[in-house]
């Protein structure tokens, strides 16, 4: 039997929902900026240089892969620390959900943390003269310092695998990687 003290404790990682709720409703207030941000774009569209054009299609980009990674981070964390998803999103046809654990979630984000680097560099890169070159220098020793944030923890995660196995797949990834093509598992669904 649990003491009062284990029991609170246990109890109190429900707190968490509020910050996973939190981050949710962060992302609804994002989703409408990025609306008006598409608005934006489409309104102006015809009548901005080619550069333009291409620098707002990034900025939608990057505003993508940051709504990703808040999804990433508050459903896996939640599902992790607070209360098992896997059954609820299995129905909604999500059986990722529940098959990312602290590591992998640690690679996705550091991977999606270079990858909106790296648009921010390129972004730099289309509008020469824009930025000096201090301000260059800098976004390139920031690229570089995530790049090898991001390298660095992909090889401490493949050091932790036992030398000359593979890991062995999650009994619930099993299914999302079926062997059967894409259109038999359709209409299985």
């Amino acid at each position: 039997m649990h003491n009062p003290i284990d029991k609170a404790m246990l109890a109190g990682r429900h707190i968490l929902s509020i910050f996973f709720l939190g981050l949710m409703v962060g992302l609804l207030l994002y989703a409408i900026r990025f609306l008006t941000k598409l608005w934006d774009f489409a309104s102006h569209l015809f009548a901005m240089p080619e550069n333009d054009d291409l620098l707002e299609l990034l900025h939608l980009a990057d505003s993508a892969l940051v709504a990703s990674m808040v999804v990433m981070v508050a459903l896996s964390s939640y599902d992790s620390l607070v209360s098992r998803l896997k059954e609820k999103a299995a129905a909604e046809r999500m059986h990722w959900v529940g098959g990312l654990d602290t590591g992998d979630l640690k690679l996705k984000l550091a991977t999606s943390i270079v990858a909106i680097s790296s648009i921010h560099l390129l972004q730099m890169f289309l509008k020469p003269g824009s930025y000096d070159d201090r301000e260059t220098m800098w976004a390139l020793i920031i690229h570089g310092t995530f790049l090898a944030g991001a390298l660095v923890l992909g090889l401490l995660d493949r050091m932790s695998v036992p030398h000359g196995s593979a890991p062995a797949p999650p009994a619930e990834a099993k299914e999302v990687h079926a062997t059967e093509g894409k259109e038999d598992r359709q209409e299985k669904e």
